[in-house]
């Protein structure tokens, strides 16, 4: 171990730089314990967070550019891309595009902070036509908030640390295994989040064919369909303008604060355009807790629909939710 922390005091800004640059660019391995060990080795000065810094926004601003250029030419299907090998169980682009909406670029400035959100913001604010200039500087000022707080944390750490030298001297020697522990520890415990939130899903979701017979078996008696709800954002509706066959499409939070939309007496089917169905799953959880029992998540959302190639209603008319920030829609 004690080689390996040899290794990343030589090259240090190499490493900081291909490590944040992967973990920007979608692997999950999490930069924030490498970040911290860089800020407590400045206090020793063998690194320079003059010089750390624009390493660190120089890879993020790489990663980022390239995810806001394939968000904005394919759209929702990156978003798909991303949502389904997140390990971020809180990954929600749903909920990240009705945010990027209401508060448009100035969301780039927390975004790298937020677990889920900071996967699929870059992406979202391409797919929402937000201008490459604004996204650069709101992105490189939230880069360089979230890179300054964990690095002068670490820092911080390291100060203290100096005042007891035998500390310091046992904290450099240990350094490598605890660099290596905080990854580790940080993937095992979002891989525990995805399994638990998979495990909850498991016994919910209702499949497109089995949907398809309750409809059918209504036609047949003449009862009501069951209450199926499109929690699609109006920026996928736009790209793909098809519902289910008497799909109303009513968003997430309206849903959960409006009680008296959803009927007593039906089954609630709700569905999205995640292949994960994180965003119905979620509501699908919230309703449960409201008393709302027989509500379900559509297996592969709106895509397992198409797949299973069952019928399409067209959507006439798309309302485009009120944005803070100028934003033209492509």
């Amino acid at each position: 171990m004690f080689s390996l922390m040899r290794l990343f005091e030589h090259h240090a800004y190499t490493i900081l730089f291909t490590w944040v640059l992967a973990e920007q660019g979608g692997m999950p391995i999490p930069s924030l314990p490498v970040m911290l060990a860089a800020g407590t080795m400045s206090a020793a000065h063998r690194l320079h967070i003059a010089y750390v810094l624009p390493v660190i926004l120089l890879a993020c601003l790489i990663a980022d550019s390239v995810w806001y250029y394939m968000g904005k030419r394919f759209g929702r299907k990156i978003l798909n891309l991303l949502c389904r090998f997140s390990l971020e169980s809180t990954t929600c682009v749903a909920k990240t595009q009705g945010t990027m909406m209401k508060r448009g670029a100035f969301t780039l400035l927390f975004a790298k902070f937020v677990p889920g959100l900071s996967t699929v913001a870059a992406p979202i604010a391409g797919q929402a036509g937000i201008a490459y200039p604004v996204f650069v500087a709101y992105d490189m000022l939230g880069s360089l908030i979230w890179a300054a707080a964990w690095l002068f944390a670490g820092r911080f750490f390291g100060d203290v640390a100096k005042r007891s030298q035998d500390f310091f001297g046992l904290l450099e020697h240990l350094a490598g295994p605890l660099v290596l522990a905080g990854v580790l520890g940080l993937l095992i415990h979002r891989l525990w989040k995805r399994r638990q939130f998979r495990r909850q899903l498991r016994g919910l979701r209702l499949e497109p064919q089995a949907l398809m017979a309750l409809i059918e078996e209504a036609n047949e008696e003449g009862k009501d369909r069951p209450f199926i709800v499109d929690l699609r954002h109006p920026l996928d509706v736009l790209s793909d303008p098809l519902v289910l066959p008497g799909a109303l499409r009513i968003g997430p939070d309206e849903l959960r604060q409006r009680r008296e939309l959803i009927p007593s007496d039906r089954d609630i089917v709700l569905y999205c355009t995640c292949p994960s169905e994180e965003t119905s799953m979620k509501v699908a959880l919230d309703l449960r807790r409201l008393g709302v029992q027989r509500v379900r998540p559509l297996r592969g959302g709106l895509q397992g629909w198409k797949d299973a190639g069952y019928p399409l209603d067209v959507v006439e008319s798309v309302v485009q939710e009120p944005v803070l920030t100028p934003i033209t829609l492509r």
